[in-house]
């Protein structure tokens, strides 16, 4: 139980998440990304996402959100939209080359990113730490609403 002068938890968690979030743009920014292209690389090389109706879902946005994202990356080269032709409404998302390179890329900034939160944490504390972010997650998100994505846990 908290006392009186405890911060609550959800301020301590939404201001280091924003901290985080910062940081972490700012670390793929380095090498041409951001926080969305990221994750919309990620879920299309993996193969999650092959269609903009999977893309949302995996990655947690509106449609429209994401086809902002899709407009501006297709203009930039990243990818490619293509009417599937068994179904003409659907759009199958693919990687050019320049989406692939930055994939890379931004893998390696996340991969290093990652490397540096870890640093002079003990493992066994951490673990604990990600089963408590886990838990305070399922406290407050419906079933439906919990993350789906490709780096949202099991």
């Amino acid at each position: 139980m908290s006392g009186p002068t405890d911060p609550p938890l959800g301020l301590l968690v939404t201001r280091s998440a924003r901290t985080l979030d910062r940081a972490f743009d700012a670390a793929l920014a380095e090498v041409g990304g951001s926080t969305p292209v990221w994750l919309t690389l990620l879920a299309v090389k993996t193969g999650r996402g092959q269609n903009q109706r999977e893309l949302a879902a995996v990655i947690g946005i509106r449609g429209a959100t994401l086809t902002h994202h899709l407009n501006a990356m297709e203009h930039a080269g990243l990818l490619v939209r293509r009417r599937d032709p068994d179904n003409r409404r659907v759009h199958r998302v693919e990687l050019t080359e320049s989406g692939g390179e930055l994939f890379l890329a931004c893998r390696e900034a996340a991969v290093a990113f990652d490397r540096q939160l870890r640093q002079q944490v003990d493992p066994g504390r951490l673990s604990v730490f990600v089963d408590v972010l886990d838990q305070l997650r399922r406290n407050v998100a419906p079933e439906s609403e919990r993350p789906r994505g490709p780096l949202a846990p099991g």
